[in-house]
């Protein structure tokens, strides 16, 4: 009798592989981290306009709904969301994030924005995010969680009418493929939208994917400082695929490059050539309503 063929793709535990893929990245994610880099956040992030303009525009969010946008950092979807008449529940486990984001707003003449300092882990409903209290559940680049799937049920059991989210399509954000290169490692394979994708339709769901293209700028007030900075960004994408000898010789070997690529204009000194990154946007309808 012939052996029963099984394909993997209904097998796998996406969830549990992306909890082991977090285990093996050293990222910071902890609140301090984030209430230290809210205080170099501008109220508009320069190159976030056109993100902000395309995951707006796919979202379609209708007049007068409510929003939750969890992960809301300093207001980049809040605000505008906000100026258009929405009801925006802004939820961040960074108070220093919600407090730049409310000082932004206040200055911009913003009223009624509803704060909550809040994280994946969280008991959502112990925060006063009931099921089905919002229109619709955002969380625009800011899902840095162990468990994936938890945090996409949260999203889908608070809305009524949709689930709008982006994760990287390739290697995360804060790394440069470009860099990467110029220290002689390949660039790295980002597959977070495809856990959530596959998540998602192991539970019946049928999410719609875009693609928004946006570009990163990074600004440095000195090449020493730009050498420092960009070397530990490798250090850190590089930790557990490099050996010790190749973390430390990475200053070194990102010089060179550095000074055939780094240029200083009034902001201070930068890559030639904008950073360009790649999101998956994702949108579902939340299950009650199939």
């Amino acid at each position: 009798m012939a052996e029963t063929f099984t394909p993997l793709l209904t097998t796998t535990d996406w969830n549990e592989e992306w909890k082991q893929l977090q285990v093996a990245r050293k990222r910071a994610d902890d609140a301090a981290y984030w209430d230290n880099k809210a205080k170099t956040f501008p109220v508009k992030h320069g190159s976030q306009a056109g993100y902000v303009e395309q995951f707006l525009k796919l979202a379609a969010i209708q007049p007068g709904e409510t929003v939750l946008d969890m992960g809301c950092g300093t207001g980049a979807l809040a605000t505008p969301l906000a100026q258009m008449g929405s009801r925006v529940i802004a939820c961040d486990f960074s108070r220093g994030m919600l407090d730049k984001m409310l000082q932004d707003q206040a200055e911009l003449g913003i009223e009624g924005v509803d704060v909550r300092q809040m994280s994946w882990a969280d008991d959502w409903e112990q925060a006063g995010i009931a099921p089905k209290s919002v229109d619709v559940a955002l969380a625009s680049r800011s899902i840095a969680t162990d468990d994936l799937e938890a945090a996409l049920l949260k999203l889908d059991r608070s809305a009524r009418r949709r689930v709008c989210i982006t994760l990287p399509c390739g290697p995360s954000p804060r790394v440069d493929e470009r860099l990467l290169s110029a220290v002689g490692f390949q660039k790295q394979a980002g597959r977070d939208f495809l856990y959530a994708f596959n998540i998602l339709a192991t539970h019946g769901l049928k999410p719609e994917v875009a693609y928004i293209n946006s570009v990163r700028m990074d600004y440095f007030e000195t090449f020493d400082e730009a050498l420092l900075g960009l070397s530990d960004i490798l250090t850190q994408a590089l930790v557990g695929l490099a050996t010790d000898g190749e973390l430390a010789a990475i200053p070194s070997r990102l010089h060179p490059w550095l000074e055939a690529n780094l240029i200083l204009d009034e902001n201070g000194y930068h890559l030639a050539e904008d950073r360009k990154v790649i999101w998956a946007f994702l949108a579902w309808t939340p299950q009650y309503l199939r």
